[in-house]
């Protein structure tokens, strides 16, 4: 472990070197006793080179540059992800619950996400965040979920501190509890103990802001939650301009990493976000939006003409579905694994 975060130390910027200084203490006891379950998991964790995905998100994390990850809500849509050349996913829950026809209410239970997560796993070489909500439940149902989001090769998982079952921090007009900073700071600290891979991550959500709390409780909850063991801390904010997320940013001092979601404030340009040292940006629930509006106005139109004839050319060919979910691979295989007659 110690060799870990020396590499890291030398390898990434003077903010990665504080983190990497940060991770080692708090983590090194906790897994040098860890058996390395992710040996046996290789189909998994790693990629054609044997790189972890926790570790390149890891590394994406700690990098200099800003980096980007894209929502996705299935198997397909993570691999066009991929294909447009995001390095990683966020596994969205509220595109997740959509998707399943259900409210972002925690209302999909935390094993039938699960069982989304592997197959969009299995369809990508790229490293999975998933939002996690609050770890669905206390400390117990986050460490034991740990586990099981390393059993089928998630990247790292992002947990916000509000209650179970969670509001959707984009709804309007809702209250929006929060978690006792102690209780989730520890939540923390469990899922780093229940943790086998050491370069599984935990990225602490903050919704201070949120719940209109103010940037020094924001502030405080973010120490707390950095100094549990957290990789990196997520900060949100539901309004239409940055001013308490640069607020935010400018007392942080480069504490940890900061990963932000724009999705409000989506006009701010790029290049503010790398001038405050951001290490990473979501584009949360883009994919999701664009499926339905097209799907919307498809079903529409079909509805109304009684016809796809004026719609094949706007609309991909079948065989494009079945390039997407490599069928060539099988036809492949079943040339090398099928006895021929």
């Amino acid at each position: 472990m110690a060799s870990a975060v020396g590499f890291l130390q030398r390898l990434y910027s003077p903010v990665a070197r504080t983190v990497s200084t940060h991770l080692k203490q708090t983590t090194s006891s906790r897994v040098q006793n860890a058996v390395p379950c992710y040996y046996c998991q290789r189909r998994h964790y790693a990629v054609e080179t044997g790189v972890k995905k926790s570790t390149k998100f890891r590394q994406m994390l700690l990098s200099s540059e800003l980096e980007f990850i894209m929502e996705a809500h299935s198997g397909i849509s993570a691999v066009i992800a991929e294909e447009a050349g995001f390095k990683g996913i966020w596994a969205s829950g509220l595109s997740m619950a959509t998707q399943l026809g259900v409210r972002d209410s925690n209302e999909a239970s935390w094993t039938q996400v699960l069982e989304v997560l592997e197959f969009m796993n299995d369809a990508i070489d790229v490293p999975i965040l998933v939002d996690a909500d609050t770890g669905y439940g206390n400390f117990n149902n986050a460490r034991r979920l740990v586990r099981k989001l390393e059993d089928r090769g998630v990247a790292g998982a992002a947990v916000e501190d509000k209650l179970f079952p969670k509001t959707n921090s984009l709804l309007d007009g809702r209250a929006q509890p929060l978690a006792d900073v102690q209780e989730f700071a520890l939540k923390i600290q469990a899922m780093k103990e229940a943790q086998r891979d050491p370069d599984f991550n935990i990225v602490a959500r903050v919704e201070a802001l949120i719940a209109g709390w103010g940037v020094d409780e924001a502030l405080k909850r973010a120490d707390a939650y950095l100094q549990a063991g957290a990789t990196a801390i997520l900060m949100h904010s539901k309004l239409s301009e940055p001013t308490e997320i640069l607020e935010f940013l400018k007392a942080w001092q480069n504490k940890g990493p900061v990963v932000l979601v724009p999705t409000t404030y989506y006009k701010t340009p790029m290049d503010v976000w790398r001038e405050q040292n951001v290490s990473l940006v979501i584009w949360a629930n883009h994919s999701i939006r664009a499926s339905v509006k097209a799907m919307q106005e498809l079903t529409a139109r079909i509805y109304k003409e009684q016809s796809t004839a004026g719609l094949e050319k706007e609309i991909v060919a079948v065989k494009e579905l079945f390039r997407l979910a490599r069928d060539q691979e099988l036809k492949q295989a079943e040339d090398k694994y099928l006895p021929k007659v």
